[in-house]
């Protein structure tokens, strides 16, 4: 188990990987989430020491349910406000404070929850020669999640900033960042972003 005080291993080779900062998470959106004006200016100051290592990730509903396969469709249904044909596009689009670092920041489009449901992004990292992928954005319990996991099966060290993170539901937060600590030691470390400055080396 890994305990608060372990040491970090710098961080090399490393792309930031923000997931999901969109409009329609932000207060007033239709999947609002509290916390995301809180972690915003987190997440501002670790994209702006590393832009062009930045990758982020949008959410991009279908047009209509049937567009997506399985359980999406009956996911989409009950949802049916997000799909496009009833969101404006403002929505999709990444946050203003976000969207001003594209480029040289980078954004890959995904339909489904984990950043890797868009097979581009293995091989862009790949590409890159990435090692590790430093993680923050929405939501810890749902699309953050997915793409932790996905990271951890493909073989990349996660770097999960955790004042960077925001969720819906504090009870998914927390439960997450305890199972991160205790069952994913090697894999995933967990770091503040001030740690993460301190660590990451180019």
């Amino acid at each position: 188990m890994r305990d608060s005080t372990s040491d970090v291993a710098d961080i090399r080779d490393a792309v930031h990987l923000c997931i999901d900062m969109q409009n329609i998470f932000t207060p007033g959106g239709l999947w609002a989430t509290p916390w995301m004006e809180r972690v915003l200016p987190t997440i501002v100051s670790v994209v702006s020491r590393h832009p062009a290592r930045t990758i982020f990730t949008r959410f991009i509903a279908p047009r209509d349910p049937e567009d997506r396969p399985g359980q999406w469709q009956s996911y989409f249904r009950r949802w049916h406000q997000a799909t496009r044909r009833h969101l404006p596009p403002s929505a999709l689009e990444l946050v203003p404070a976000l969207n001003r670092f594209v480029p040289p920041a980078a954004v890959i489009d995904k339909p489904a929850y984990s950043a890797f449901s868009n097979p581009g992004l293995a091989s862009l990292l790949v590409e890159k020669k990435v090692a590790t992928v430093v993680i923050s954005g929405a939501e810890t319990d749902v699309c953050v999640l997915s793409t932790v996991l996905s990271a951890v099966d493909l073989g990349f060290r996660v770097v999960i900033v955790e004042d960077a993170l925001c969720s819906s539901s504090d009870v998914g937060h927390d439960a997450l960042m305890t199972m991160y600590r205790t069952r994913f030691h090697g894999q995933v470390d967990l770091v503040g972003a001030e740690e993460l400055a301190e660590f990451w080396r180019e």
